[in-house]
């Protein structure tokens, strides 16, 4: 695998760039199979991180039409450019698993599985015959994750769920937009993302109950729910025991301050923290006040908010009368919390990003190469890997269930005439 070093205060970690997993350096998850059988986005990127990291991933589609996610988003020259990030280092098998027959092949590669992912909708699975309690009983170290909007039990578990849905009941689109404007929505898949990467952490924390504490398989119910409204904070504890209800602020935060958004002399915007008491302070005397740092009142974050309109203009005033450059700058040499406020190109121009290859360019049979996010974190001894890009529907169908399971020529193509398989 091609590496890139990069020395941390003493540590060397390697930075995943492109290639295959090796035998002296496999990833933490070597050895595992899953079984993807999720769509959209919360479960196949769960799917996503586990395969970055060493396991081999079967991605399991309907064969009409596939998983929805190849629909999804932009396309160059009609390539969904998504797609071939989040079904990348998967193997792709066309499976109707609705059918018998298709049931029959999920049981079959259950048999050699460790993780199977899933969000049908509860009953589903049931229904088709091939529920968590027979799917067991053919393997019983199988881990399934069930992803659903409102989880399996509750009055709403019957739900269609996704993730505009979470981000709306989650206290999210309350608290963000402008306070005389209404809730906002993310513009990206906020809900499902945090679901996903909480997903991963899931079924590798049942991964080690089974492997160290020989707890053998179990099931793990996710909602997409759950995880941001636990990212969204404590505005229920704050309701439940002060009777408050949080509004929107805009960029503000109740928490502390300055905390905004500011416009630059030359039209561009950053973004400023002061979470931390002394970097508040830097903030003051760098705009030239610093008699407003020595208010009672600017010793504690929530005493700052009271009185950001103050705060707000004295930062604001300032770094109106300043360059981007200018501003970044200062900010810099006085260690005051400050970034830019960044589009696509700006990530992509990025020096840190660039040096840190947080993007990389991955080889793809369609696209010559595809632009995407690295593996995300670094491990100095098990890095991950990115092998391959999404692939085409059925892709792997030969060689999953004919050189693995064995079915013949014959099998395959009874099972193609009835549409079964791609």
């Amino acid at each position: 695998m091609e590496l890139v070093r990069l020395k941390l205060v003493g540590k060397t970690f390697q930075i995943a760039k492109q290639g295959d997993m090796t035998e002296s350096n496999p990833g933490p998850l070597s050895g595992v199979r899953v079984l993807d059988a999720s769509s959209i986005l919360a479960g196949p990127l769960c799917c996503q991180i586990l395969g970055d990291y060493g396991a081999d991933v079967i991605k399991i589609e309907n064969p009409r039409g596939g998983d929805n996610l190849r629909g999804h988003g932009r396309a160059a020259n009609g390539v969904p450019l998504w797609w071939k990030e989040v079904a990348r280092n998967k193997r792709t098998v066309a499976i109707d698993l609705h059918t018998v027959q298709g049931a029959e092949l999920l049981k079959r590669l259950v048999a050699e599985a460790d993780v199977m992912v899933e969000n049908f909708r509860p009953g589903t699975l049931e229904r088709w015959g091939i529920g968590p309690e027979v799917l067991r009983a053919i393997n019983p170290g199988l881990i399934i994750l069930r992803l659903t909007g409102f989880g399996q039990i509750g009055p709403y578990a019957s739900r269609p769920g996704f993730g505009t849905l979470a981000e709306a009941m989650s206290g999210f689109a309350h608290l963000t937009g402008e306070a005389d404007g209404p809730p906002t929505l993310p513009a990206f898949g906020l809900a499902d993302t945090i679901c996903g990467i909480a997903g991963a952490a899931a079924v590798t924390m049942a991964l080690r109950h089974r492997e160290v504490q020989g707890g053998g398989g179990q099931d793990i119910d996710m909602s997409i729910l759950e995880p941001i409204m636990t990212a969204v904070g404590p505005s229920p504890a704050i309701y439940r025991h002060t009777g408050e209800i949080e509004t929107r602020h805009g960029n503000r935060s109740t928490n502390n301050a300055p905390r905004n958004t500011y416009r630059t002399k030359d039209g561009s915007w950053v973004a400023v923290s002061g979470s931390a008491q002394r970097i508040a302070e830097r903030v003051m005397k760098l705009v030239g006040r610093p008699e407003i740092a020595e208010e009672p009142w600017f010793a504690s974050g929530r005493g700052r908010f009271e009185h950001v309109e103050e705060i707000d203009a004295a930062v604001g005033a300032w770094i109106a009368e300043h360059s981007r450059e200018e501003v970044l700058s200062a900010f810099n040499e006085a260690e005051a919390a400050i970034a830019p406020v960044y589009d696509a190109r700006d990530i992509v121009e990025d020096p840190h990003v660039q040096a840190t290859k947080m993007l990389v360019e991955v080889e793809d049979p369609e696209l010559g190469t595809v632009m995407m996010h690295n593996v995300m974190w670094r491990m100095s001894k098990t890095p991950g890997s990115i092998r391959w890009t999404g692939r085409a529907m059925g892709a792997d169908t030969d060689e999953v269930l004919g050189g693995e399971l064995g079915l013949s020529a014959e099998d395959l193509a009874q099972l193609r005439e009835a549409g079964v398989i791609k």
